[in-house]
């Protein structure tokens, strides 16, 4: 029974799939200069975004974003499910030897420098290649230098979840305030601004400020819960 529903599935699934690529309409389509010219022209006409790139994933497909963020935050809490102890002490890190006074002395002045680069990428991801997934990558990248190099350096996996559940209930609200003021999910209701500031571009350098401090939390407590984990 359970092979025959399968089956049904697989069917079902290949007709849709293979009628929709066998459309004689389709190649038509999607030669088209339609979409990409669409784009190219909201993306500076109304948006007020110089990232092109940035305005198609936060803006134009950004219930997308919403499931990409999801699929990560599944990801990382299935792993810190699998790899989770009720206590972690500091310093169980067995597996690291100390880091050496120079290593050390170089993590603690660049550490810093890692962060604000971070924090740059996502803040200004809609104008200038980057964003929130990658400021959120080099935020963690410096955690996980501290964790290295510091054997008794600690991460408060309450206040990563703070900071995660606060940007993921702020990427859904504003996408929600889209439909609100008459528009889609996560539709531009802010002023734009004008192109090539920072104060531009509506809800788009606020989506990536979100994502960017969801990113960096999520990678975060997944690194400290791996490496506290012992074989």
């Amino acid at each position: 029974m359970k092979k025959a529903i399968v089956i049904l599935m697989l069917a079902v699934f290949g007709y849709f799939l293979a009628i929709t690529f066998l459309d004689p309409q389709f190649e038509a389509e999607r030669n088209r200069d339609g979409v990409k010219k669409f784009y190219l022209d909201k993306t500076v006409s109304e948006l007020k975004t110089a990232n092109t790139v940035t305005a198609i994933v936060v803006n134009f497909r950004g219930f997308d974003t919403l499931g990409e963020v999801t699929v990560l935050f599944l990801a990382a809490t299935a792993l810190g499910s699998i790899l989770f102890k009720k206590r972690h002490h500091i310093g169980d890190r067995t597996v690291l030897l100390p880091a050496s006074a120079i290593v050390g002395s170089g993590a603690k002045l660049i550490f810093p420098a890692i962060t604000l680069l971070g924090v740059y990428v996502f803040v200004h991801g809609h104008l200038t290649p980057g964003g929130g997934f990658q400021g959120g990558t080099i935020i963690a990248t410096g955690f996980l230098l501290m964790l290295i190099a510091y054997r008794d350096f600690s991460i408060s996996h309450n206040i990563l979840s703070v900071i995660e559940s606060l940007a993921g209930i702020g990427f859904v609200t504003f996408g929600l305030l889209g439909f609100m003021n008459g528009g889609t999910f996560l539709q531009n209701f802010l002023g734009t601004g004008v192109l090539n500031d920072l104060l531009s571009g509506g809800v788009i350098p606020i989506i990536y400020i979100l994502v960017g401090f969801k990113v960096a939390a999520e990678l975060t407590g997944l690194i400290y819960t791996v490496l506290h984990e012992k074989g």
